[in-house]
């Protein structure tokens, strides 16, 4: 006859993960902001919570995996899960982190998500044939947490990089993450409304604007209407901005100058808007429909309508 009672087993890592993920699939919360998926969603929340590398292994024989957590740790992991489907606010703004091209940044209600392609094409190269080795001169437009800013000046060692944007808390944002990567004499803050501010001379413009069309802002779903409406809105094709920046760009690059500019999902409003511009689309991980690049005599060659 047996006695006593068995003692139910402390869950695993995974184990954590995987009920966290189910949670999340289950409360239809939307992705984007770093991760794509429930279960790569909960793995950041899990292993954030527990202080441990969002690259820990969860296989092979350095696996966290299989480690038992203890009953305050799966509490304080149930918390958290319950903050982000509550809340709808993306992981990023919960952690004070998110990661772009294995670099991290600090991130907060203030600044957007930083999730660009542009920052693929700095980090692969794929921007170097527009560029000259007399290059010197970035501007990171719309700069958001400064991450373009910050990889830029990583990319290139030998540039200076302007990083501006009209919204003063988002530089605040960009301010620390400049700071936290000791770029403070590498990188310039400019409050600017578009390139009012920002002064001449680019040989790179780095652009990633408010590109989102008027339905698709009203379809957003919550964890994207908790960032800032000012870093998102384009106007009724997403294009305000964009017709703003493209006549006024020419007049800000150096004579060779190139300009690169992410759309997101907006090509075909991009192209109804300039039908004319023949642009270079780049390839990105989503493909070749998100970022573009215009030299600046390609620009000058089209007759544009200012706002």
């Amino acid at each position: 006859m047996q006695t006593g009672s068995t003692r139910p087993q402390n869950p695993s890592v995974l184990a954590s993960i995987e009920a966290g993920a189910a949670r999340l699939e289950a409360a239809g919360v939307a992705f984007g902001h770093g991760t794509d998926n429930a279960f790569d969603e909960a793995a950041w929340l899990v292993l954030w919570q527990l202080g441990l590398p969002l690259d820990t292994p969860l296989d092979g024989p350095d696996s966290v995996a299989d480690q038992a957590l203890t009953p305050q740790q799966q509490a304080s992991i149930d918390a958290l899960l319950a903050r982000r489907i509550e809340s709808r606010q993306p992981a990023a703004y919960l952690t004070r982190e998110a990661w772009l091209q294995g670099i991290p940044f600090y991130v907060d209600e203030r600044a957007i998500v930083p999730r660009s392609f542009i920052a693929e094409l700095l980090v692969q190269g794929d921007i170097d044939p527009w560029l000259s080795p007399d290059s010197s001169r970035v501007l990171d437009l719309c700069t958001g947490n400064g991450s373009l800013a910050v990889l830029a000046a990583m990319v290139y060692p030998d540039v200076s990089v302007v990083a501006a944007d009209i919204s003063t808390d988002a530089l605040d944002v960009a301010r620390i993450n400049v700071a936290k990567h000791a770029l403070q004499d590498r990188i310039r803050l400019v409050e600017s409304d578009g390139l009012a501010g920002v002064g001449a001379g680019y040989d790179l413009i780095l652009c990633n604007p408010p590109y989102v069309n008027a339905q698709s802002m009203a379809a957003l779903p919550p964890e994207y209407r908790a960032e800032p409406e000012l870093a998102l809105a384009g106007g009724s094709d997403g294009m305000d901005f964009i017709r703003l920046l493209l006549c006024e760009a020419p007049a800000h690059m150096s004579e060779n100058g190139a300009l690169v500019l992410e759309i997101g999902n907006e090509r075909e409003h991009f192209e109804a808007a300039f039908p004319q511009l023949e642009a270079v689309w780049l390839e990105t991980s989503a493909g070749e429909d998100q970022v573009l690049l215009l030299t600046r005599q390609t620009v000058l060659q089209q007759t544009l309508t200012r706002v």
